[in-house]
């Protein structure tokens, strides 16, 4: 699949098989996420692979909207320094995770962490030491029968804006 067709037809997958995903699959991801971009190329980014299904129900009973974290038969978890731009960092290599779970054929859902009550906690519980921030909790896997198809999505002609808004 090439880069544009994934980005086009990535969805948000929120239903998994139970099937596991192979250390070489999960290592690519995460090699997909730190090649992100990264203002002043600080890379403060950390990536904490969750496979326990126990420290995986953990993580979706803190989540307030991540509850099939649980599910998925793996998490990666965001952290990042905190410097600057870390949020906008952490999302950049979040989002690379997430076109190149589709691109591999899986299902992944981005979990919001900065700025969520449960952030420290979540941290507290992989052993992040002090001075990184969460910045998501993305559950990968199989997508199950009956994920959608497409999302509804603003045209094109609805956002695009030339010279002024």
């Amino acid at each position: 699949m090439d880069a544009i067709e994934a980005l086009k037809t990535r969805r948000s997958i929120r239903s998994f098989r139970p099937d596991p995903i192979s250390e070489e699959i999960l290592r690519e991801l995460v090699d997909c996420a730190r090649l992100a971009p990264s203002g002043n190329n600080v890379q403060p980014w950390e990536f904490i692979v969750v496979r326990d299904s126990k420290m995986r129900r953990a993580l979706a009973d803190l989540a307030d909207h991540g509850r099939f974290i649980a599910e998925a038969p793996a998490c990666i978890v965001v952290a990042a320094r905190e410097t600057k731009y870390y949020l906008e960092d952490g999302s950049a290599a979040t989002q690379n995770l997430l076109v190149a779970a589709h691109a591999l054929g899986l299902g992944a859902c981005w979990v919001a962490g900065d700025k969520k009550p449960y952030a420290e906690r979540v941290l507290s519980l992989l052993g992040v030491p002090k001075g990184y921030k969460l910045v998501s909790m993305v559950a990968v896997g199989l997508p199950a029968e009956g994920q959608p198809l497409r999302s509804s999505k603003r045209s094109l002609a609805e956002v695009l804006h030339w010279e002024h808004f």
